[in-house]
């Protein structure tokens, strides 16, 4: 499954896969694809510089590269206190009222919350870049499209290529225009924030909108035929997320999570605003389902919804209530029946992509098989 994108980067398999695990990213590149760190978690640069030091000790040599959640435009002066004050008492009692309904115990005195969205803030992410810049990254992509010009420039400057995710043809040609490297078209079945257009239309729509740059198809892909259909419609590779959430290697803390997600079905996730804000892609649940009630106070704005259910989320996971209990994830979620490892998953991508340039040539008149 290489590509000139494949053989420009030094990896076998133009897969991407983007995750929130260690372990996982740096057997990603050990298996020949090209592991991705999302860093969106980490609010403390040691932790980063822990986590990249381990890749770095596991990776075997192989390219890796670091996801971030940056807004193109910087805003001065706005700290996370001055953001958390935005919020109404109204949405902060129906999280309150929410968490009684179900029960969810609260935190231990001291005990602070382990899930903040605060990645998207300028100062959080330019201090996990100025970690990632001190490692041999050979990739930054951005979650948020294109980053500010000065992180682009300081990216080329030490020879990492940079992707940014678009929704549409239109904010593809606005990365093309900002410099970018790489466009990861990113259709209406991925997992995490989407926009409106499926992955079939979408990825042919933006490798003509920004050709001759690379682009990587992203969206409701988890197998080699998919990849297969993916090439075929022009991209250079792969972008996969959801798939690796329930490899072996995956540090996922709740059991139950990986348990729901073995369960669900492609029709069992929906796009939401009740995480961040902004409609993302994740498990369909009693938690979901009470903020899209029309007869809720609706969600919150980016970034007030996501400091608004931090706390509760760090509970609802922490206790494992499952009604509660979600995670982002794709459509692709139906596929994901069981356990394996990452090794295993390249394997299977392989056969399926073998399978499906076989049957083209077939039908194409090109094989003898």
């Amino acid at each position: 499954m290489q590509t000139e994108l494949s053989k420009t980067l030094g990896v076998e398999h133009a897969v991407f896969g983007f995750t929130p695990f260690p372990a996982v990213a740096a057997a990603i590149s050990r298996a020949g694809g090209f592991g991705v760190l999302g860093a969106v978690r980490y609010t403390d640069p040691d932790d980063l510089k822990r986590d990249l030091d381990w890749i770095e000790a596991h990776v075997d040599g192989k390219p890796y590269g670091l996801d971030v959640v940056m807004p193109a435009k910087k805003v001065e002066g706005v700290s996370e206190a001055d953001v958390e004050a935005m919020i109404p008492e109204g949405h902060r009692q129906f999280v309150r009222d929410t968490l009684a309904k179900y029960g969810v115990p609260g935190l231990a005195e001291g005990e602070a919350s382990g899930w903040r969205i605060t990645g998207w803030m300028e100062q959080v992410a330019r201090t996990q870049l100025d970690v990632a810049f001190d490692y041999p990254i050979r990739l930054l992509a951005n979650a948020l499209g294109s980053p500010p010009a000065d992180v682009v420039a300081r990216a080329h400057d030490r020879d990492i290529l940079v992707a940014a995710l678009a929704g549409s043809a239109r904010h593809a040609v606005k990365h093309k225009d900002a410099g970018i490297d790489i466009v990861v078209a990113q259709g209406y079945e991925a997992g995490g924030h989407t926009g409106e257009i499926a992955s079939m239309v979408l990825t042919p729509e933006v490798v003509d909108a920004v050709a001759p740059l690379p682009v990587l198809a992203a969206g409701g892909i988890g197998s080699g035929q998919q990849v297969a259909a993916a090439l075929s419609l022009g991209a250079q590779g792969v972008w996969l997320g959801s798939i690796w959430l329930t490899v072996t290697e995956a540090d996922m803390s709740s059991p139950a999570v990986t348990r729901k997600l073995l369960a669900a079905g492609s029709g069992d996730t929906v796009r939401s605003r009740a995480l961040t804000g902004k409609p993302a892609r994740q498990l369909r649940t009693e938690w979901t389902d009470a903020w899209d009630d029309p007869n809720g106070p609706g969600t919150l704005p980016m970034p007030l919804q996501g400091l608004l259910v931090a706390e509760a989320l760090t509970r609802i996971q922490k206790y494992e209530v499952e009604p509660l209990l979600g995670t982002p994830v794709g459509q692709i979620v139906g596929r994901m029946t069981g356990e394996h490892s990452v090794q295993a998953v390249f394997d299977d991508l392989t056969r399926g992509f073998e399978q499906a340039v076989d049957r083209i040539n077939r039908i194409a008149g090109r094989s003898g098989k």
